[in-house]
């Protein structure tokens, strides 16, 4: 079994995941190897909440420009983990 804390790399701060906090849905960066069970087992012991459900994309890295030498190069590609909670538990991690 995976340390949780490698699974779980860090929370996405961004308008859009913090939108769906309102319907108890908390948004991850994960380990790309991580899988759906693994995802949820790591959230429900690092946080001590009740998972329902984990959806999860890999989103592609973007192409960028090199403006110095003219080349192209691209960011990393990531892992996205959506966990929705089961009504009554929630991350303090993300309160305001």
């Amino acid at each position: 079994m995976k340390d949780p804390r490698d699974v779980i790399l860090r929370p996405v701060v961004s308008e859009k995941s913090y939108a769906l906090l309102e319907d108890n849905v908390y948004t991850f960066i994960v380990h790309p190897s991580a899988s759906k069970p693994e995802i949820k087992d790591a959230v429900e012991s690092i946080f001590d909440v009740s998972v329902l459900r984990v959806n999860t994309m890999n989103r592609s890295g973007k192409r960028k420009r090199n403006r110095r030498n003219n080349s192209w190069g691209s960011k990393p590609a990531r892992k996205r983990a959506l966990v929705t909670l089961a009504d009554g538990d929630s991350i303090e991690l993300f309160e305001v």
